[in-house]
């Protein structure tokens, strides 16, 4: 009967013990999960801010494509009359 008990106390001891291993080890992924979880938070403002740069960049340069048309065009008019007046007249 002892050399039962014995064993028992022994593997209920073995129990416990993978018990508070187990334990352990979900506390440290749990924190693992949490850093990671404010890192993918972080990483998404960053893509938010990175796609306002973006947008604001297009909007840019979709203003400077419009004002280097228009200056073409004033170019071309200034060519135009400058030729105009190059051109001998009868």
């Amino acid at each position: 009967m002892e050399v039962q008990s014995s064993r028992l106390e022994a593997v209920v001891q073995q129990i416990g013990e993978a018990v508070l291993a187990t334990t352990d080890t979900v506390d440290r992924l749990s924190a693992q999960v949490d850093a990671l979880a404010a890192q993918v938070q972080q990483q998404g403002y960053q893509i938010f801010a990175l796609s306002d740069a973006v947008q604001t960049l297009a909007e840019n340069q979709d203003s400077a494509l419009e004002r280097i048309g228009r200056l073409t065009e004033a170019l071309q008019r200034l060519v135009a009359a400058i030729e105009e007046t190059d051109e001998p007249h009868p």
